[in-house]
């Protein structure tokens, strides 16, 4: 499956899940150009932010078209279906689903009633708040129509329901009237008949950048987006900003004040490799975290080898810092897409290698540093190291380029549950006997974020940490299958299967009390206040 680099993840083994990276969003107006195919080859440059379903919507001023559907971008368009898409104004999508199931009916961008006319939106993100925002959505219009009646449980179906609007409101009206009423991580972009929207939520977890073309617009998740369509970088959306982008040009309005918490992660792993996040080209951040990992963990050995792809920056780096070559020890299987076919027993048992092979004369006798971004359940690395130790490897030294993975993210990405997580119960040590490795050492929070060139105050590090920026509500409220839960045999407080609510996330009680003494929110006691 493509991960943060375009081409690959964690999911190396067969039923092995890796950090599942956030949706993509695209967004163009431009009189005269083929929006649709513009809107394809932007989407298909964010693939690797979700690869379940992807969407277009395109209206030509007096009417808005969609077509959506489940798998990759190139499964789902094809000239034909482009052709049909005509306007001057489009928003695209790529999913993997935070909230709601994969299914056809909550694939984006999702399409719903205003007073005007019509909306279409695509959501990258998660918000914290959605069931206090589906009861304003059922007090508001009681005879709940739309997406929400057609079976959407997304918290994107419960956005666009509260679009609708009073019938004396315009769009951008309605708009900055629901915007301040959302809480966690959202970049919206949407439209109408005549006019696009971008937003991006007051702490701008996730990224959302502005560019500009000959003849019009485009919004979009990266700015490699961007450069795929021959757009240039103009700036990134500022958080708690609305950007409108119609016939009169582009104007800006705030709905909320600014309060980064940028997402660590995104320079870590989700974002492509090309791409540039608040200033600051991800590459190099990743190039850096391997510098300060060789600082932090060096050892004595006679080759610095990545997991193809995502550990290859840092492990340049590593290998700058050390003075000790860097080769490539592994060769990936250049067609590992998404595959729905599941491997015969006969395949399974060989694990990794349907995806990785070793180079056994470059192994063969080394003394391996063999450099990944990050541990989720180890079973992957317990495979890599084995794996190389049959090739002929002497020592087997795992460097990872950010801390231990210790806590659920509910701004956007979906990682393995806590009690899954193989740091949220081990430690270093102990981990590293798990996976079988010589040595072990992850980069310290510190040196990651360093390597980013941002203020330690304007990231979130919640899954490093556990001290989320933007308060969460009661646990009942949380979960990625929240909308689907059965409402009406209970209260509402039952937790569904997806919930991240067994007892190990209840935090120590003296790092609790650290945390509220600077005003920071400890997971397990959401109530309190910021």
């Amino acid at each position: 499956m493509p991960g943060g680099d375009g081409r690959l993840n964690h999911d190396l083994l067969p039923g092995e899940k890796g950090p599942q990276d956030a949706c993509g969003v695209f967004g163009v107006w431009a009189p005269g150009e083929e929006v649709a195919k513009l809107s394809y080859f932007g989407l298909y440059a964010l693939q690797h932010r979700g690869q379940e379903s992807a969407g277009i919507a395109t209206s030509d001023g007096s009417k808005i078209l969609i077509y959506k559907d489940m798998g990759l971008v190139s499964q789902v368009f094809n000239e034909a279906s482009l052709s049909t898409l005509l306007g001057h104004l489009a928003v695209g999508h790529t999913r993997y689903s935070t909230t709601g199931s994969s299914s056809w009916q909550n694939a984006q961008p999702t399409l719903g009633r205003t007073a005007a006319g019509t909306v279409a939106l695509g959501h990258n993100g998660n918000l914290t708040n959605t069931a206090e925002l589906l009861e304003l959505v059922r007090e508001r219009y009681p005879k709940v129509d739309g997406e929400l009646a057609r079976g959407n449980t997304t918290d994107t179906a419960v956005i666009t329901a509260l679009l609708t609007g009073d019938l004396d409101h315009t769009l951008e009206t309605t708009a900055m009237e629901v915007l301040p009423r959302l809480r966690g991580a959202f970049c919206l972009v949407f439209m109408d008949e005549t006019t696009l929207y971008a937003a991006r939520d007051p702490q701008g977890v996730r990224p959302l950048v502005l560019g500009r073309l000959e003849r019009g617009w485009v919004v979009a998740s990266e700015t490699a987006a961007l450069d795929i369509v021959g757009a240039s970088f103009v700036r990134e959306v500022e958080p708690g900003e609305l950007i409108t982008i119609d016939e009169d040009g582009l104007r800006s309005q705030r709905f909320a004040e600014v309060k980064r918490a940028g997402c660590v992660f995104e320079y870590v792993y989700l974002a492509r490799p090309d791409t540039t996040i608040a200033g600051r080209g991800v590459h190099e951040a990743r190039v850096e975290m391997g510098r300060q990992l060789a600082a932090e963990y060096p050892v004595e050995a006679d080759l610095v080898i990545p997991t193809p792809e995502s550990g290859t920056p840092a492990a340049i780096g590593y290998a700058q810092a050390s003075g000790i070559p860097f080769g490539q020890g592994l060769v990936k299987n250049t067609y590992v897409g998404r595959t729905f076919i599941q491997p015969s027993e006969t395949i399974r048992q060989r694990g990794i290698k349907l995806k990785l092979n070793p180079l056994k004369a470059v192994i063969k006798g080394k003394r391996l540093i063999v450099v990944d971004d990050s541990i989720v359940r180890g079973n992957t690395q317990r495979a890599l190291v084995s794996m190389l130790r049959e090739a002929g490897a002497a020592e087997v030294h795992v460097r990872i380029s950010s801390p231990p993975i210790t806590w659920p993210c509910f701004y956007g990405i979906d990682f393995a549950s806590r009690a899954e997580l193989i740091a949220t119960g081990l430690g270093v040590d102990e981990v590293r006997q798990a996976i079988g490795a010589d040595s072990l050492g992850y980069l310290s929070e510190d040196g990651m974020i360093a390597a980013t060139e941002q203020p330690r105050e304007s990231l979130c590090t919640a899954c490093f940490t556990g001290v989320y920026p933007i308060k969460l509500p009661e646990t009942q409220h949380l979960g990625k299958n929240l909308l689907e839960r059965d409402f009406s045999t209970s209260d509402g407080c039952d937790p569904g299967p997806d919930a991240e609510f067994e007892s190990v996330l209840t935090p120590d009680p003296e790092r609790a009390t650290v945390l509220i003494e600077h005003g920071q929110v400890p997971f397990g006691d959401p109530g309190r206040p910021e």
